[in-house]
């Protein structure tokens, strides 16, 4: 039985194999490949960026013994280790008081530049180790140390290598060392002295237990093969099978003991400072915040530079071509200038001073009228007509 048009049509919109066409991704892509390509290399190259940021940086601490940069002693350290010398790197005070504690007679080298170190904990270190050798400490750090090695000031410019001028059998073997940046010591033995001064780059107190080196090129990568400061290094710390490698950082500042708050050091007065600020905040707001009627516009001068008014003046008579008026200004401004040397008062006229002129000079006063005078025609006679009355006005002045 069949049926109607209508019929069969609303049939077939809703049978379930009717499909209701879609977007195709890949269609998509297809269509569009270039603008994909270029997000993925975006996307790619921001990875790339992102991972180069988060990733780990290496060492970079001065002086660190896993710092391969210039700045950086892993090198003196590798070399210690082949000579049959224990590094260890300390990274706290607490891992270098136990690896001080665990060996007998270590060495310590110690680097402080900020000065995160106390005095107590300057001086337990001290007595825990062998042999300590300062670099490059602050007046505090000797201080504390107690080795009657005091800061003498800096190595000057004209002193960039330093010989040993001591007997200290390091020194003498190590030979010259660099002495660029760095800094001397006065107190006990002073070796590496610049010219005409009795402090050293190396000091060494009287004990021999505390040695003060004044520069960390010398252990640095980049300065260690330079002259004898591989061998000096060496031999300062090489003389025990161990050496504890400090840094001090900020891990190891002391913060055990409670700090005051602001409160408490603020003195009583302060308490009634934020009531005075604010009255006087509501003043300035109630008289500055008033109005004061419509703005008014107000021509306000302009300096400008004579020289650069000249310019712009000779410019303008340039792209004239105002010759007449170029000419009139110089031979205005020249007489003005004669008067002023010939004191002939804001009266004088023209001819009056060009005769007062020539009596100066004692020239016929024909020749200077003739010239003061003169009509230039062009450009090239207006420039050599500047030039003479230039000329004439140094002749004036000149006597």
């Amino acid at each position: 039985m069949t049926g109607t048009a209508s019929e069969i049509t609303d049939k077939e919109s809703h049978s379930p194999e009717t499909k209701v066409p879609g977007r195709n991704p890949l269609r998509w892509l297809h269509r569009h490949r270039a603008l994909a390509a270029m997000a993925v290399v975006v996307a790619a190259a921001l990875g790339l960026v992102v991972w180069g940021q988060l990733a780990p940086k290496g060492d970079g601490v001065s002086l660190s013994v896993h710092n391969p940069g210039p700045n950086g002693a892993q090198a003196v350290s590798q070399i210690l280790g082949r000579h049959g010398v224990s590094v260890r790197d300390s990274n706290t005070y607490k891992d270098a008081t136990t690896a001080l504690a665990n060996s007998d007679s270590p060495t310590l080298l110690l680097h402080d530049p900020n000065g995160f170190l106390d005095d107590s904990r300057l001086r337990e270190l001290s007595s825990a180790a062998g042999r300590v050798v300062v670099v490059s400490p602050r007046l505090q750090t000797l201080a504390a140390l107690d080795s009657g090695i005091s800061q003498a000031g800096v190595v000057p410019e004209a002193s960039p290598v330093l010989e040993p001028g001591c007997s200290l059998p390091d020194a003498q073997a190590a030979g010259a060392v660099s002495g660029e940046s760095g800094f001397v010591y006065d107190g006990g033995t002073s070796c590496y002295r610049p010219t005409a001064s009795t402090a050293g780059l190396l000091a060494v107190g009287g004990d021999g237990h505390v040695s003060v080196l004044g520069s960390t090129a010398i252990l640095s990568n980049a300065r260690l093969d330079e002259l004898g400061n591989a061998a000096l290094a060496i031999r300062m710390l090489g003389n025990s099978p161990d050496l504890v490698w400090y840094l001090p950082s900020v891990a190891d500042l002391d913060t055990s003991g409670s700090s005051q708050t602001l409160d408490e050091l603020a003195p009583d007065w302060a308490r009634f400072l934020g009531l005075w600020l604010a009255l006087v905040a509501l003043a300035a707001i109630l008289w500055r915040g008033r109005r004061h009627g419509p703005l008014v516009f107000e021509p306000l001068p302009v300096v400008v530079k004579a020289v650069e008014t000249a310019e712009g003046r000779a410019r303008l008579y340039h792209d004239s071509h105002a010759i007449d008026q170029a000419r009139d200004n110089l031979r205005a401004g020249t007489l003005v200038r004669l008067a002023r040397k010939l004191r002939l008062g804001p009266a004088a006229t023209a001819d009056g001073t060009a005769e007062a002129a020539a009596r100066f000079l004692d020239r016929p006063p024909h020749d200077i009228k003739q010239l003061l005078n003169e009509r230039p025609r062009n450009e090239a006679r207006l420039v050599a007509w500047s030039q003479e009355l230039d000329t004439l006005e140094k002749e004036v002045n000149s006597r």
